[in-house]
């Protein structure tokens, strides 16, 4: 019960930054696994990271070192810090929570997460 609501998207020129906001207002519901995905135009939906309460985190082969993914003390808020965006990070990034840990090796898989928000629109221009 609740929802999961993603900010911070929008268009931005290659080399730029954008953080990406998630707000969870999910109820009755441990935050295990909060993540990040993204979906571009013709391509399936991927995990690009996630984080755990326990402070695991595991990111995508194509955003590591670019990408940081955090949350708040509550676990109220997941965020996505990203630089040197390229035109391949153009996509429909989500939010999604799930119940179980992750962060142990390898990014969300789709399949693993109930809970999705409706996302937010990136755009990145050469």
């Amino acid at each position: 019960e609740g929802q999961l609501v993603e900010s911070g998207g929008g268009s931005v020129q290659a080399g730029g930054s954008l953080r990406l906001s998630c707000a969870a207002s999910i109820y009755n519901l441990r935050r295990f696994c909060m993540a990040w995905f993204r979906q571009g135009p013709g391509k399936e939906r991927e995990g690009v990271a996630c984080i755990s309460f326990r402070g695991n985190i595991n990111y995508a082969d194509s955003v590591k070192g670019r990408f940081t993914i955090s949350e708040d003390n509550a676990q109220n808020n997941v965020y996505l810090e990203m630089k040197n965006l390229t035109v391949d990070d153009s996509a429909m990034y989500y939010c999604a929570v799930a119940e179980f840990l992750c962060g142990s090796g390898y990014p969300p898989v789709v399949k693993d997460f109930p809970y999705w928000g409706q996302g937010t629109q990136v755009t990145i221009s050469s």
